[in-house]
This record gives C-alpha cells, sequence and structure tokens, in this order.
C-alpha cells in the first residue's frame, strides 16, 4: 500500500491541486496585470513506462533529494481510493515552518519518505495511515531551514486501502486535521478548496464506506 509508485502519483496529485487551487484564488483578488506571473502547469508524461498517467511539472529539474520514480513490485492490483483535506491560514496568510513542524510532531507524525510527515500504523514506518505535505511545491519540509520559512498550508492525506481499517483511517486523519486546525488558528478544507461542512464530511464516509464494500465484494 505503500509503495513508492503510487506514493509518486498521490504526491504529484497534490503538489499539482494546491498550485492550481492557490493560483485560482490569487488570480481573483490581483489586478489584471498580475495575469501574466509566471506559474506551473502540470502536463502529463505520456512515456510512463508503468502504464499510468504519471504528474510531473514543466519544470522537471533533479533537485537533490528530490523524487525519482520507481517501479515496486510489491504494490497490490486492485482499486485505490484517495482521500483529502487541507488546513490553511486565515486571511491568506502563512504559518511559521519551525511551529507548523511542532505541530505536526505534537500529534504523532514523523518525518519520512519524500520529506513528508506520516502517521505510522504503531513503530512500523511501512505501513503508512495518512501522510501531511505542504502546499508549497514540491510539498517536502525543509527541516533544516525550516526556522524562518512561510508556508500557507498543508494537505492531509490517505490512501485506500491501508493498514487500517477505511473508516478509522478516515477518522484518525480528521482528529488530526481539527487539532492541528484549532492549534494553528488555520481553516480546514474539503480537496476542492472549500470549507470542510459537516455534510461534506459525511459524504467523504459515506464515499469510503462504498468503496470499502465494493473492495470486498471483488
Amino acid at each position: 500500500m505503500d509503495g513508492l509508485r503510487w506514493l509518486l502519483l498521490l504526491f504529484g496529485l497534490l503538489v499539482i491541486a494546491g498550485v492550481y487551487l492557490y493560483s485560482r484564488r490569487d488570480k481573483a483578488t490581483t489586478d489584471q496585470d498580475d495575469e501574466s506571473h509566471d506559474r506551473l502547469d502540470p502536463r502529463l508524461d505520456e512515456s510512463d513506462p508503468v502504464g499510468e498517467p504519471f504528474l510531473i511539472s514543466e519544470d522537471d529539474s533533479a533537485d537533490d533529494g528530490g523524487l525519482e520514480k520507481d517501479d515496486d513490485p510489491d504494490v497490490p492490483a486492485g482499486p485505490q481510493q484517495i482521500v483529502t483535506v487541507r488546513i490553511v491560514a486565515r486571511e491568506k496568510k502563512s504559518f511559521a515552518g519551525d511551529e507548523l513542524v511542532l505541530c505536526l510532531r505534537g500529534i504523532g507524525l514523523r518525518h519520512g519518505k519524500f520529506g513528508i510527515f506520516h502517521r505510522y500504523d504503531g513503530s512500523d514506518e511501512s505501513r503508512t495511515i495518512f501522510s501531511a505535505a505542504s502546499l508549497v511545491e514540491p510539498g517536502s519540509f525543509d527541516l533544516q531551514n525550516i526556522q524562518g520559512q512561510e508556508i500557507p498550508g498543508i494537505s492531509l492525506f490517505l490512501v485506500l486501502p491501508g493498514p487500517v481499517e477505511s473508516v478509522e483511517a478516515f477518522d484518525m486523519m480528521l482528529a488530526a486535521a481539527r487539532t492541528l486546525t484549532q492549534s494553528l488558528n488555520g481553516e480546514l478544507l474539503d480537496e476542492s478548496g472549500s470549507t470542510l461542512s459537516i455534510q461534506r464530511e459525511r459524504y467523504l464516509r459515506e464515499e469510503i464506506i462504498q468503496f470499502q464494500h465494493s473492495s470486498l465484494a471483488s
């Protein structure tokens, strides 16, 4: 479930969603002169040897410590579902990087693969329940230089099926998201950038239950 290939695909999706939504929000509040500001556009690398679209940016430079795509023969076959929520700073401000990292660690998340934070099932780092990535590209947290950094928000995400029961994993992620939102005085949003309402939460839970039932039936 925590195979390298799926984490890379998920990581690309999160980065693209974050860049797109923040650029849309900025565009709505700036003058027309700012519309020419350079922005990273996603594209699909159709040469992906795995046979699945691999999301990358136009600036696909190989930085030190960057992500490398790799095939993982241990990735299980079958349908999967990604569930995402986001926490952003209020009034288009940013979170202090060091404060954000302390809050992530304070709820039991640990810095790991790809430079992002993960909630593991016990001490086994191969059993990731959910993860947290920065909304600043490329999504990783540079702990050596975190002090003084400003981060506008984070994405919390889980991939189903995972190491624990699906609804339980979702509830664990939401509980962590609410704790972080309160600690950081931020806003809790859904995957589309809208406030996470009770109705939306119920809908997501129902989707997860349906996915779980269909997975068991297949």
